[in-house]
């Protein structure tokens, strides 16, 4: 029996979904394909896999993780919670890369969740810009904390692991505040979408950033009050592996984000690399 117990792992499920928004008309915006895959959907990914691959949560649980893109995918929470609960196992909902236009309907794809009692986490420029820059939190974060669901403000790179613990043993705090340490990228994990959902893309395009950060002031940029005024940028060996791990799977178009190309002191070694690759690996 205890043979049968250590051979079957325990499953937890990462729900990451990339909410769309509402019209004029309160329709949720979405296409067939969308044209821009999202840049933060790509970089949760890389880092949830990480972790599974590391086995944070113990060599007898195994993780299981789904990502989905609202703006071409339909979300039915619904039908998420039956497969949930037909699984039998744990789980955490991450809304990812939440913007101020998509913060309602964060919270409403968040709501049915809650009411299951799945532990829910919303991330994004919308969290971290209220944390940085107002004196107190907007009364949609207030309800939304009200509600059960765990914000989180500021970069994963180096706190997945927490968070995917403290969900694991249902030990979320209400806010995960790390706007004044926002980490290093080099050697960091790789942002990575499977086939299935870069398919779902204008082009079968994925996505990674290449900087985060920019020293300028300008006054109508929220980069530099949520992704900071240094120069955060991926080593071309990073880039190099994240590129080979998607053409592995069949995917050779990217979008690229920078927040300041031009001050990414790797941009030239990076773009080298990238020629290199394609002289060799056509």
């Amino acid at each position: 029996m205890d043979a049968e117990r250590c051979a079957t792992k325990q499953p937890f499920h990462v729900f990451l979904i990339k909410p769309s928004h509402y019209d004029d008309d309160g329709y949720v915006i979405q296409w067939a394909r969308s044209s821009i895959p999202s840049n933060t959907l790509a970089v949760t990914y890389g880092l949830v896999l990480d972790c599974a691959h590391r086995q944070v949560l113990g060599p007898s649980v195994e993780m299981k993780i789904r990502a989905w893109d609202e703006t071409n995918t339909r979300i039915r929470p619904a039908r998420i919670i039956r497969r949930i609960n037909a699984l039998a196992g744990r789980a955490l909902v991450c809304l990812v890369g939440v913007q101020t236009n998509q913060f309602p309907r964060a919270a409403d794809i968040a709501r049915p969740f809650r009411a299951a009692g799945i532990p829910v986490c919303i991330g994004g420029f919308h969290v971290s810009g209220c944390v940085a820059m107002l004196p107190a939190l907007p009364p949609e974060l207030r309800e939304a904390m009200d509600l059960g669901i765990t914000l989180f403000a500021g970069e994963a790179e180096g706190r997945m692991d927490e968070l995917l613990c403290a969900a694991y043993r249902d030990e979320l705090k209400p806010l995960y505040n790390f706007m004044e340490d926002l980490p290093d990228l080099t050697g960091a994990a790789v942002p990575y979408l499977p086939l299935d959902v870069v398919r779902r893309t204008s082009g079968v395009r994925t996505s990674f950033d290449a900087g985060r950060g920019c020293p300028f002031l300008c006054s109508f940029c929220t980069i530099i009050n949520v992704q900071g005024r240094k120069s955060r940028v991926r080593s071309p060996d990073d880039v190099e592996r994240l590129v080979r791990a998607n053409i592995a799977q069949g995917v050779s178009n990217f979008f690229i984000t920078d927040d300041n190309l031009a001050r990414n002191q790797s941009w030239e070694a990076m773009f080298d690399r990238l020629i290199r690759m394609r002289e060799e690996e056509g």
